[in-house]
């Protein structure tokens, strides 16, 4: 039996009858790019995180850049940050000039620990951006009560929490506590909500912050480039333009900031409607699979189920296992037919393009010990019982045969 990591066939199937005169529909329009379809998907989304403003981008990626910008993140600022996530965390930061901060995790949740970040903060911190990695939700309570005492911007990455809860309040839902609440998410294919390409979104209920990033996504043009630029530099805004022809609009021929081309293809927009229909069943059976492992694996001693906190909803993007055999596992598992991933085999304070700040082996240890710990089965909901009985089979297999 081969098994993959991840199989986007079966749902492909499902929604093909319904989605293929969509896009066929799409096709002929001759709008690609915008319009009513993505205004319909920043609704509805609105409306399933509970949400005021929810803001289309072209990836998960965009998504934290944009964010950054929108909180004034720039050159020398610090930003406090997770070394254990995928690489795109850091590299937003970077890209804005801000130096990533980072604080350790803890052990059991692969999330940040709160109670570490309060010693990082310093006169140069910003923002803090915590990762609800693998869609288990981080300790929001704490760290909306450190961002309110230091004044800090709080960008959540969320790319792979779409449906995850933190006290029976949707991920994305942002904070009404913080003055500068964001979270950013990726619909990249293989996420629990996936586009069939790049896609993003932004969500925040900041009517300032909405105006910036909106303006940010679309090159800073028009009369929003100008709001844009008169909210971040704390002006009343520009004198109204007077010489005005009535057959254009002059303000579109001027770009106010440095932005961005970030906008989502309608396609995509369709594609993620339709998905969204059915996210809570694909995250019930993410669950349910979880589930299975936990009780088949149970009687194992040295293999670490990922802990649940009581008051979330994790969406399990992946199934994260920890165990002191990592590298044989993982050969064995696909030597017998079951890919499995690594997620990360490095902490994002020893990536090479990081190395500048200065960060050394053994600086957070409880992160270097998970990356060299953590092995991730298959979790995707078409995954039938067969197939899950076949992969907690060899799972016990190897366990058998190293005595356990």
């Amino acid at each position: 039996m081969n098994i993959p990591i991840l199989d986007l066939k079966g749902q492909a199937k499902e929604l093909e009858e319904v989605l293929m005169p969509k896009i066929r529909e799409w096709f002929l329009s001759g709008g690609y790019i915008g319009g009513e379809h993505v205004k319909t998907l920043e609704k509805d989304l609105e409306k399933y995180l509970n949400v005021k403003h929810a803001i289309t981008v072209g990836n998960g990626t965009d998504a934290l850049v944009i964010a950054l910008r929108a909180c004034n993140i720039k050159e020398n600022d610090e930003v406090i940050t997770t070394p254990f996530s995928f690489f795109a965390t850091s590299e937003a930061i970077a890209s804005v000039g801000a130096k990533p901060v980072y604080v350790d995790i803890k052990e059991d949740t692969f999330v940040i620990d709160e109670e570490k970040i309060e010693k990082h903060i310093t006169s140069k911190t910003k923002a803090i951006m915590p990762v609800h990695i693998f869609g288990h939700p981080c300790n929001l309570d704490k760290i909306y009560e450190i961002a309110n005492k230091y004044n800090l911007a709080v960008i959540e990455d969320a790319c792979q929490a779409i449906g995850s809860k933190y006290n029976e309040k949707m991920i994305g839902s942002c904070s009404e506590k913080v003055k500068k609440s964001i979270t950013c998410f990726s619909f990249f294919p293989t996420k629990n909500l996936g586009a069939c390409g790049d896609a993003g979104l932004i969500t925040t209920n900041n009517d300032e912050l909405d105006i910036i990033m909106r303006a940010l996504k679309e090159h800073a043009g028009g009369q929003m480039g100008m709001q844009a630029k008169s909210i971040l530099e704390g002006k009343d805004g520009e004198e109204e333009i007077t010489d005005v022809d009535p057959l254009y609009n002059p303000y579109k021929y001027y770009n106010y900031l440095i932005g961005y081309n970030s906008r989502m293809d309608s396609i995509q927009a369709i594609i993620l409607g339709e998905k969204l229909k059915h996210l809570d069943k694909y995250n019930s059976r993410r669950n349910e699979i979880a589930t299975f492992y936990k009780n088949s694996f149970k009687e194992i001693s040295g293999l670490i189920m990922p802990k649940v906190e009581d008051n979330v909803y994790h969406c399990f993007h992946q199934f994260a296992l920890k165990t002191q055999y990592k590298k044989e596992l993982n050969k064995f598992l696909i030597d017998n037919g079951v890919s499995n991933a690594e997620f990360y085999p490095v902490p994002l304070h020893l990536q090479k393009a990081l190395l500048y700040l200065g960060y050394k082996e053994g600086d957070f240890p409880v992160a270097e010990k998970v990356c060299t710990e953590t092995i991730c089965l298959p979790v995707f909901p078409d995954l039938n019982q067969e197939q899950l009985d076949y992969i907690a089979l060899k799972v016990k297999e190897f366990y058998e045969k190293k005595g356990n």
